[in-house]
């Protein structure tokens, strides 16, 4: 499994990352997976084994306890691997219980390290924007943990691109530790954070962690063209962040159908390379319910795509482009490549 770089921070993490969202499986998380202790445990050996050193999780997923059972089977291997989480999300029935201020940043810190078992967070995300907390805050906070020894990184999720600039703005006016990373929506299916979030880690050095990169199950091969659409399919469609139209879906699960069967590869595998064969991505987050989910994803980053796959792909994902990146791209190219 290669290794790469997060960001342009001196931490190194697997090329792809273990999500840990299905574990638990309780409250609204109850649909993604139901992966208890004993089960995580021989899972992520799995991933280990793979070369696989990054899992991913958060505090609100399954109030809590897909931290708790992550800590409990990554126990033995603390040392050997990165563990990556989150907080904004609600903990509490208390107003203060959720967000990104400086009282709930350090508190839901306090508790990830408890539930974790252990002393230290080696990335510690915002899960999201809070318009209601100044950004000065909470970055002062995280850079507050960082100097505690509680926290090695720090990073965001779900953030605009001016959001995440307005902040790398504030770090370096200050002297404080900078976002090394974001943790963004990304698929074959989603191309959007190309337009700004990509080229702005680019050009930042902020490495880029994906989730969602099979669009929800949507470019595993359940829907082609001409074929019957699963149980289902109405709802799992309109799960797609960001929606799509449904002959674009076809063209594309064409166009991984026909890398797939080259490479004797599943469809999976081929939607998440892709992503990995894209600048700035650091780390790509997938999930799996069970051991046959794991192992198919994780073949993901055993082979790499060729400059004419991806140009394939790329073909047939393309989408229109919002102003004024579409005139940078097609008047103004000669200054502004892709």
């Amino acid at each position: 499994m290669q290794k790469r770089h997060l960001g342009k921070s001196g931490l190194k993490v697997s090329a792809l990352s273990y999500g840990a969202m299905t574990f638990g499986g309780e409250g609204m998380f109850g649909f993604m997976g139901k992966t208890q202790e004993e089960e995580a445990e021989r899972l992520c050996g799995i991933c280990f084994d793979a070369g696989i050193t990054s899992f991913d999780t958060a505090d609100a997923y399954s109030n809590g306890r897909s931290e708790e059972i992550l800590g409990y089977a990554l126990r033995n291997k603390r040392h050997d691997v990165e563990i990556l989480t989150k907080c904004w999300g609600p903990m509490g029935p208390g107003p203060n219980d959720m967000g990104s201020s400086r009282k709930h940043v350090v508190e839901a810190c306090e508790a990830s390290l408890k539930r974790l078992k252990t002393d230290y967070i080696d990335l510690y995300q915002i899960h999201a924007p809070d318009s209601f907390t100044p950004l000065e805050e909470t970055l002062r906070a995280l850079d507050d943990l960082v100097s505690a020894g509680k926290v090695r990184y720090i990073g965001c999720s779900n953030y605009a691109s001016w959001q995440l600039m307005k902040a790398l703005a504030i770090s370096d006016s200050h002297g404080w530790e900078r976002y090394v990373s974001h943790q963004i929506y990304y698929s074959i299916a989603g191309r959007d954070a190309e337009t700004d979030l990509l080229p702005l880690g680019v050009d930042q050095g902020v490495g880029t962690i994906v989730w969602g990169p099979l669009a929800f199950g949507v470019l595993t091969g359940k829907f082609r063209r001409g074929k019957p659409d699963p149980e289902g399919a109405r709802g799992t469609l309109a799960g797609v962040p960001g929606g799509i139209d449904r002959e674009r879906l076809d063209t594309i699960t064409d166009a991984l159908a026909e890398v797939a069967e080259g490479r004797n590869a599943t469809m999976a595998q081929v939607a998440m390379n892709y992503l990995l064969r894209k600048p700035a991505i650091s780390t790509v987050l997938f999930g799996a319910r069970d051991e046959k989910q794991l192992r198919d994803n994780v073949a993901a980053a055993s082979w790499t795509m060729s400059d004419e796959e991806l140009a394939l792909l790329d073909k047939a994902s393309d989408r229109s482009l919002p102003y004024p990146h579409w005139a940078h791209r097609h008047v103004f190219a000669a200054r502004n490549p892709v």
